[in-house]
């Protein structure tokens, strides 16, 4: 066993990884760890923008941001930590174009705007242009620049490094411990500070637009350290994935002038969002898009989709902001989205909840917010609240850049204060042989495939876009079969090199557990709020569960619940405009 030594180890490569390496490694040492190669990250799939009031096509400022923010999350999200975000926006933005993110432009040179769902004018008024943005690639182009001002910067990584656990001694994060994929062999990392940036677990669902890597890795091992898991319920379904396949069609279609077509070729949103119509956010849609499928008024032979219609739009309009997923429709589906409308349904996204932590990226455990030492977390496996219980468009690249770099800043804080190495506890990589034998003894038994698959489809049947008592009762047993039959899934390939038949025993194992916590969260919360939407109990319900729910499930499978009240004033209170952000009924 090797033993790495770091000042910093950060997990994950992704937008928030980097943006925190690139801030710490002007002071410490710094090293990434990543399942595959950075460029290779999730955040590069991200298509339509990054939001920010910079007011540059229209008049716009961070309060009205704020505003929208607070209300698509349906006012579960924490408004101090929003009101950080937005304000440091236009700050994030600058200094992603000063890093080399090459944005989209106006005709007078200034970074270009599109309108985005939710995203709107004085306090609701009308749409905003607030979603700035490199043509429909701007996650892979941020991606790029960032991972450049990490290799300018001597940012050491590591690729092809599976972290299967924490190290801990005393209560006190240290490190971790890595799986080489490339050799098999079990490594060390002993490191004064850990931050998991680990990404999403949208591989849990079977419809999804998330990469195959994004198995919610550091959401379970964070539990396995006491860590209960934040708002978990909480998952959003994008309104339009290419259909049957998951592949995302940016909401920057919609942005630029796309409309949702029912079989009759009504614009239907118009009826569920009058003012702001295909450009409500995203909860709104998705619900909206199976309402109409319900109904039958679905579109082709089964009426299971709904037709994205970008036919108005120049061809010029669609090859210039929107090659990629003009290129994907091709592929894909066989149509040009110039002459056809895309055959579109939701699919699952972005998770709002996750790894609790405070506004400095500090990972907490319970609903007092005591500070769990050494270890940070930020982007989508963490949960600050900024985005409670519904996330608007372009506020997720947001999230990783302004909380990526403020827990760089409080990582570089705690290494300068703290002196000398930390200890790196007995055995710190006994536990992960021990499991990684006892998967690969087993000559018997289902394979891990099949046992994925049934949880994809599970989930997606019981724990998707509408939600009943009936079927969560039945996730609930379900999990707790899935679980046991994970004991016994076997694994052909017993070698050492690359051997990702043994990774998906391990990743299995992760996506059972994360995933109990979003059936348990959804079960205990009786009303409707944003992505959970419970048809026994359609009416949000302020007085008993505006809270967060924190689930910690342990090794056996038993759960525990607990809640903690949502911060429900703004970081700099803004009295003038207070009233704004209590809590009312959400439309559009």
């Amino acid at each position: 066993m090797s033993v790495f030594n770091h000042d910093v180890v950060i997990v994950g490569a992704g937008l928030a990884g980097l943006r925190a390496a690139v801030e710490a490694a002007e002071y410490c040492d710094v090293a990434v760890i990543s399942k595959l190669h950075p460029l290779r990250s999730h955040s590069g799939a991200a298509q339509g923008g990054i939001c920010a009031a910079l007011g540059n096509e229209e008049e716009d400022y961070p309060l009205w941001h704020a505003f929208d923010t607070v209300k698509g999350a349906d006012y579960l999200g924490d408004q101090d930590a929003i009101e950080i975000m937005c304000n440091d926006a236009p700050r994030a933005i600058i200094e992603m174009e000063h890093f080399g993110v090459p944005f989209s432009r106006t005709k007078e040179g200034k970074i270009a705007q599109r309108p985005f769902g939710g995203h709107t004018r004085n306090f609701g008024e009308a749409a905003v242009r607030r979603a700035c943005y490199a043509a429909d690639r701007t996650g892979h182009v941020c991606l790029h620049t960032l991972y450049e001002q990490c290799i300018k910067r001597k940012v050491r990584f590591y690729n092809e490094y599976q972290v299967l656990d924490l190290c801990e001694t005393d209560g006190v994060v240290c490190g971790v411990v890595t799986y080489n994929i490339r050799t098999g062999d079990i490594n060390v990392f002993n490191s004064k500070a850990v931050m998991f940036a680990t990404g999403g677990f949208g591989r849990a669902y079977k419809t999804t637009s998330n990469a195959h890597a994004n198995t919610g890795d550091g959401l379970a091992i964070a539990m396995q350290h006491g860590v209960p898991l934040e708002d978990m319920e909480f998952v959003q379904f994008h309104p339009t994935g290419l259909y049957r396949l998951g592949i995302l069609v940016t909401e920057g279609a919609r942005g630029e002038g796309g409309v949702l077509r029912n079989q009759s070729g009504e614009r239907f949103m118009e009826r569920y969002a009058p003012t702001v119509k295909d450009l409500a956010p995203r909860d709104m849609i998705s619900r909206s898009m199976y309402l109409e499928v319900r109904e039958g008024r679905g579109v082709g032979k089964q009426k299971d989709y709904i037709n994205l219609d970008l036919t108005h739009l120049t061809l010029k309009q669609i090859e210039t902001k929107l090659p990629e997923i003009s290129t994907f429709a091709k592929i894909y589906l066989g149509v040009d989205p110039s002459k056809n409308p895309i055959p579109v349904q939701p699919t699952c996204h972005y998770a709002m909840g996750g790894i609790p932590t405070n506004i400095e990226g500090k990972v907490v455990y319970n609903e007092k917010n005591d500070v769990k030492v050494g270890f940070w977390a930020a982007g989508e496996a963490a949960c600050v609240s900024v985005h409670g219980a519904n996330r608007l468009g372009t506020n997720s690249l947001l999230d990783l850049i302004v909380f990526g770099r403020r827990a760089g800043k409080d990582i570089v804080k705690f290494v300068q204060e703290t002196k000398g190495k930390m200890p790196l506890q007995k055995d710190a990589d006994k536990k992960v042989r021990t499991k990684l034998d006892r998967i690969l003894s087993r000559t018997q038994g289902e394979s891990v495939g099949k046992i994925r698959e049934d949880l994809q489809q599970m989930m997606m049947d019981k724990v998707g876009v509408f939600r009943t008592e009936e079927l969560l009762s039945e996730a609930c047993r379900d999990i707790k079969k899935l679980r046991e039959r994970a004991k016994n899934a076997v694994v052909q390939d017993k070698g050492k090199e690359f051997n990702t038949d043994l990774l998906d025993a391990v990743e299995l194992e992760f996506m059972i557990d994360y995933s109990a916590t979003v059936i348990e969260g959804a079960y205990h919360r009786k009303e409707s709020r944003g992505a959970h939407a419970r048809e026994d109990y359609p009416t949000r319900n302020d007085g008993e569960y505006m809270k967060h729910t924190l689930c910690l499930v342990h090794e056996d499978g038993s759960s525990e619940l607990s809640f903690k009240p949502v911060n429900m004033k703004l970081a700099e209170q803004d009295w003038e405009h207070k009233d704004k952000f209590k809590p009312k009924e959400r439309k559009y």
